[in-house]
Formats: C-alpha cells, structure tokens, sequence
C-alpha cells in the first residue's frame, strides 16, 4: 500500500492517482502539445488525433518550442510548429479547428518552479478547471514539456484534473537518458516527475524506438491516397535522405504512440512502477518510495501501423 506522500505541489492522495492511471473507457477530451516542425512525425500524430474522434474529442493544440538545425531559437521552433500546425489542419480541410490552435513557450524552464507564460500555459491552466478528478483532462505532449508544466505551476489545482501522456525520456533500463524531449528541459521533465500529476511516460530510445517503417511500406499505404497522404510520405522521405547516408533507410514515428496510448485496441504493454527522478547529468535516479505512473515498455509495431495507415487513407 503506498501511503499519500508530500510534493512541492501538495500532498499526493495515491488511491486518487492510480485510478487516473488507469486507461480511460469510453470517448475523451484531450489537447494536444506538440513541437510540430521538431521533424516528421508529429504530423502524423496529428492527423492520428483526428483521424480518431470516436475515442478522442479535440479540445485545442499547443505549439511547443524546440531547439535543433531547423530553427536558431526555441522560439523560432515554436513558431515554425504554430505554422505547421495550421498546415496539417489545411491538408484535411480541417481549417475550422484552426481556432484551437495556441503559441506556446518562446524558451524553457529557468528552473523547477517558474513557469513559462505563454497563450498555451495560460490555457491549459484555465481549462483544465473545468475538468474532475473523477472526469480529467488528457494532455498527450509530443514535445519538451515546457507548455504543460508552466500550465501547472501557474495553476497547481489543475494535477489532479489533468492525466499526462508524454513522448519523453529514454527507458529506464538505458544507459542515459539524453533524449530531445527530455533533455532540452530537464527542469520541466523533473517539475513533471516530481509534481505527483497522472503521468504515462512512454520512453523514447529503447522503447518506442522499435515504431519505425520504411520506404517502401510508406509508398504502399500512403501514395495516391491523399493530399496529407502525400505531403506525410515526401516530408518523411525528404528528412530520412537528409539525416541517413544509406538508401536502405528506416523512421521512426515516434509520436503516433502518444495518441494510440488513449485508443481501443492491442497497440502496447505497460506497468505502473515509481516515478523516476531525471537528472541534470541526463540520468535517472530511482527512489521505490516516490509515487507511482504508468510507464509503456512495449509497442506492438504492426497492429498499430495497421490502424494508423489505414485511417491516414480514409
């Protein structure tokens, strides 16, 4: 029996959280944080997003920063995935959502307790009030967890109306944990680890890292299919030439999981187990007294490239 424990957010009611950690039944209200211009494959989770609204009922869109060879600034990847954002929306003629649509944080966490004012943060903080313990929020973020922990440090109240699904860190069992999401805002990973939200963390390397396709899988499912089908399939192709030096190219997506983690079907496994504390020397630290998350260990590669081509061509 885990007793409630103390947290710089208030204490954690640890009955309260693991029934958040339990996969929800029935339809959903979500949001969706994402650093779209990141790379391929928040695209398609996306699209996946909204491909799925039997399950999953779209309440806004946060752009989130980052910071690699596409832009010179956080803010400069937060704004170029704003615009992408808008893209994707226009490519399923979907531009009435484009309304739900807000710029997150133009840098990252200074430290563990200020948050980041952005449009992004300042909803999520305000809407999740609207939200229960008993009927949360879902936040599924595909990005550095900047937008989301601001949210929480803005408004505290908000933990126990919001579930967490993040795209982040590496595996426990690996020998680092120098992940994008992770290690561009370490100060929010460990805000967001150590805050005593519902938190599903589905690693990166080691776990998800086994969600990759291929060329030619991708010109079979999505060729012809589209025009998002074929924005996805030269935008994934353009990358992969970039960033690999052999033909024989295979992809990631990564982000799709995110999504998949709130849908009906026999897409991963995963275990509760305590939340790991991430380091600044980008390591994990692990304490069997802290609370508990839902932590993904497996991802069952075909049924859920199935499920998503399949919808990506509707």
């Amino acid at each position: 029996m885990q007793h409630n424990a103390e947290t710089p957010f208030g204490t954690i009611d640890q009955q309260a959280l693991l029934m958040r950690l339990e996969k929800p039944t029935g339809k959903v209200d979500v949001v969706l944080d994402t650093d779209t211009y990141n790379e391929i494959d928040d695209q398609y989770a996306i699209a996946y997003l909204l491909k799925s609204t039997d399950k999953l009922n779209v309440k806004a869109i946060y752009a989130a920063p980052f910071l690699n060879r596409r832009c010179s600034s956080a803010a400069e990847g937060m704004n170029k995935s704003y615009q992408e954002i808008l893209k994707v929306l226009a490519l399923m003629d979907c531009n009435d959502l484009s309304g739900l649509v807000y710029r997150g944080a133009e840098r990252f966490h200074p430290d563990e307790s200020t948050p980041v004012i952005s449009e992004a943060a300042i909803d999520l903080a305000e809407r999740a009030m609207a939200y229960t313990p008993d009927y949360p929020l879902y936040v599924i973020a595909i990005a550095a967890i900047t937008n989301v922990t601001s949210a929480l440090l803005i408004n505290p109240q908000i933990r126990e109306r919001i579930v967490v699904v993040w795209l982040g860190g590496c595996a426990h069992h690996w020998p680092h944990n120098r992940e994008f999401n992770c290690r561009q805002d370490v100060a929010g990973a460990r805000c967001l680890f150590g805050c005593g939200a519902a938190l599903v963390q589905l690693p990166a390397h080691g776990v998800v890292s086994s969600f990759i396709t291929t060329e030619p899988e991708l010109e079979y499912w999505l060729r012809g299919r589209n025009r998002l089908c074929e924005y996805l399939l030269e935008n994934t192709t353009r990358e992969a030439l970039l960033t690999n030096d052999k033909p024989t190219w295979s992809r990631a997506i990564w982000d799709v999981t995110a999504v998949a983690w709130l849908l009906d079907g026999n897409y991963m496994e995963d275990c509760l187990t305590h939340s790991p504390i991430p380091g600044y020397d980008h390591s994990y630290f692990f304490d069997n007294t802290r609370h508990m998350i839902r932590y993904v260990y497996c991802i069952k590669r075909d049924n859920l490239f199935y499920d998503l081509f399949t919808k990506l061509a509707e």
